[in-house]
């Protein structure tokens, strides 16, 4: 299993204080993407508990969530399906929107990306005020996978994402 500790990786993510915009500390998760071992450790902290065989999809939201979600999908010989932002899919697509701080944002996946009853693993990078992951989760409710757990690399607890996925087995690695 997992070689690395949630304060290693940790220790890997870099602040960068005022990005995108002041007031922000952004974290900055490219040192842990570029070390191999705590790359790798992180995908197994985040599929612990799983084995090949008991998760049929893993869903990751745009966009660094794809990273950890296609390494997980590949880990547990599962198959890999993306949440977009809108007009992103090619094919036919259902669309949640949901609130932002100021505004709304929508997002989309395939008709057919999830079969009826499939076992799926939701993943992102990031859970903040829970929106984004919420508005995923219906996306999976309506095509009728089964959410076996939602896990993140990074929460921040301040910002209470968790009381937006009541209900949902919440992972997450490193909470700030």
């Amino acid at each position: 299993m997992a070689d690395v500790t949630p304060l290693e990786i940790q220790q890997a993510i870099r602040n960068v204080p005022d990005f995108p915009q002041p007031g922000i500390q952004f974290k900055d998760i490219t040192p842990l993407l570029g070390d191999a071992r705590l790359f790798a450790g992180s995908i197994d902290l985040l599929t612990e508990g799983f084995t090949p065989g008991q998760v049929d999809t893993v869903v990751g939201i745009d966009a660094r969530g794809f990273i950890f979600a296609a390494a997980a999908a590949y880990r547990l010989r599962a198959g890999f399906v993306p949440v977009r932002k809108k007009g992103k899919l090619p094919y036919l697509t259902h669309e949640q929107t949901y609130q932002l701080e100021y505004g709304t944002n929508t997002i989309a996946i395939h008709v057919d990306a999830i079969r009826p009853g499939a076992r799926v693993l939701l993943m992102d990078d990031l859970l903040a005020t829970g929106g984004t992951a919420a508005a995923a989760a219906e996306l999976v409710r309506k095509l009728g996978g089964q959410i076996l757990q939602i896990a993140f690399l990074i929460e921040l607890s301040h910002l209470q994402g968790r009381a937006r996925l009541a209900g949902y087995p919440i992972r997450s690695i490193v909470v700030y």
